[in-house]
Formats: C-alpha cells, sequence, structure tokens
C-alpha cells in the first residue's frame, strides 16, 4: 500500500496531474523550504562559532577545589558521557548538574582545570582551541 501512494512514480503522476498553478506554487514552497533549512545551518554555524567552553576551578574549603565544566552541549556532545570519561581519565568523581541559568555544567572533583583543557583537545576535535577559557574562582569569606 504504501509503495503505491508515496512510490517516486505515484508522486510523479499525482504532481503531472496538478494544475499549473499548483505546480508553481510547490516549486516555490520548497525554495521558501530550501532557504529555511540554508538559513538553520547558518545559524547553527554561527552559534558555534561564538559558544565558549568555561572551566573554572572553585576552591570548597582551605586546600580542596572543583573544576566546573559549562558550555560543552553547544557541540553536540553527551554531557553524561564526557562526564564519565572525566572521571576515567582524573581518576575522580565528575557528575552533570543543572545550572540555575538553565543550561549544564559537568563538575569535576579536585584541581584539574590545566589538564582537563588538554583533554578536551585531544578527544573531541569539534571544540576549537580558542573557544575554551580558564577562569579561577575564589571562594568569598
Amino acid at each position: 500500500m504504501y509503495e503505491r501512494i508515496w512510490s517516486a512514480e505515484a508522486l510523479e503522476a499525482a504532481t503531472s496531474a496538478l494544475s499549473i498553478d499548483a505546480q508553481k506554487r510547490a516549486a516555490k514552497d520548497a525554495q521558501k523550504k530550501a532557504a529555511k533549512a540554508e538559513a538553520a545551518e547558518q545559524k547553527q554555524a554561527t552559534k558555534l562559532a561564538t559558544s565558549v567552553v568555561t572551566i573554572k576551578r572553585i576552591e570548597r574549603n582551605k586546600k580542596k577545589f572543583v573544576t566546573a565544566v559549562i558550555g560543552l552541549e553547544a557541540f553536540g556532545l553527551d554531557l553524561k558521557k564526557v562526564a564519565k570519561d572525566f572521571g576515567k581519565k582524573f581518576a575522580t568523581g565528575s557528575s552533570v548538574t543543572k545550572l540555575p541559568s538553565g543550561g549544564e555544567e559537568i563538575v569535576v572533583q579536585g584541581d584539574v582545570s590545566d589538564e582537563l583543557e588538554e583533554f578536551i583537545l585531544e578527544k573531541y576535535k569539534d571544540v576549537p582551541e580558542e573557544n575554551i577559557e580558564l577562569v579561577d574562582d575564589k571562594k568569598k569569606k
């Protein structure tokens, strides 16, 4: 039944039966869809170019630190898998937490900010080096 209705020959026969005005409208709609798809692709490319991965070193107690990574979801990475990779690489705990601003961050136990930057560049090639920034966060007294 599907082949009879949606096969290439059936669709061609159905469009040839359309009036000339309908064919023009169909062509115009196809052009609009192509333009929309191209605009969406450009928007995604500019979003990737402007998105920044922030690696924060946050002080917990006097000599205890955690490292937070924010912004990796913009590059289409699965944060749970990335957090698991971080935990394996640095032999520490790592988790994905939601931010109040709406995004998600990966929290890795320990001060691994420098090694983390190198690991991200090595393992995830679609994250450019110029889009990574390191931030040092001190605990306020």
